[in-house]
């Protein structure tokens, strides 16, 4: 019989994790819960959670701090789970290491399809030969991309920020780990660089850039590259 995989809830509302317990319960997982950042920190290095589900109010640390310190030793996926919806929370939590944000309120259909892409996210992809989406092909070897089987010329610049995309396929990658990913910690403040290289990707990969098909803006946070294309 395959071991269901564990969800740590950590938020300091009773009623949140009650409503949590019982619909991931239904949903084939084990749950374990936390009402402090302390807590949190604690369970993770005890119980090994498959995913944390992580509220940003904690009565004793901030969620995000909760994220820094877990991201100094594991990969657990995170995923924000928060009634703050302004952008600067939700950049600070991705930078920090966070897989992906959904703001309180939310539909429990939403939270499943963000646990399992999440889930996915720590796989890695990095390892895989080809990735492949729709009539877009990257042959990662040999650094060649295709659409609809023709040959695209990228720049390097573009390879690189389709590559770390296509390697973190659902995923919301903010601006600022784009930027240092691609160009280096010296211009993770350069987002209009970024923007301009983004534009001209899109218009090589995109059949119409107004409406992307792969690569989608996440506004004011960053990009996401499209599951289920």
């Amino acid at each position: 019989m395959k071991n269901k995989l564990r969800v740590l809830v950590v938020d300091d509302e009773l009623a949140v994790r009650r409503f949590l317990r019982a619909s991931l319960s239904a949903g084939g997982f084990d749950i374990l819960e936390a009402a402090t950042g302390e807590q949190a920190l604690l369970s993770a290095v005890q119980d090994r959670p498959d995913i944390i589900l992580l509220d940003l109010g904690l009565p004793d640390v901030d969620g995000i701090e909760v994220t820094r310190r877990l991201r100094e030793w594991s990969q657990i996926p995170i995923l924000i789970i928060s009634v703050r919806d302004r952008e600067a929370d939700k950049v600070r939590a991705l930078d920090e290491g966070a897989d992906d944000y959904v703001t309180k309120p939310f539909g429990l259909g939403e939270l499943l399809a963000r646990m399992r892409a999440a889930l996915r996210h720590r796989r890695p992809m990095e390892e895989q030969q080809r990735f492949v989406a729709s009539e877009l092909e990257i042959d990662f070897t040999k650094r060649i991309v295709k659409l609809a089987d023709q040959q695209l010329q990228l720049t390097p610049i573009e390879y690189s920020l389709l590559r770390e995309l296509a390697t973190h396929v659902g995923r919301v990658l903010t601006h600022r780990h784009l930027l240092r990913a691609v160009w280096g910690v010296a211009y993770e403040r350069e987002t209009h660089l970024l923007r301009v290289h983004m534009s001209n990707l899109r218009q090589k990969i995109e059949k119409n850039s107004a409406q992307p098909q792969y690569i989608v803006t996440e506004p004011g946070v960053g990009y996401r590259f499209k599951e289920n294309v």
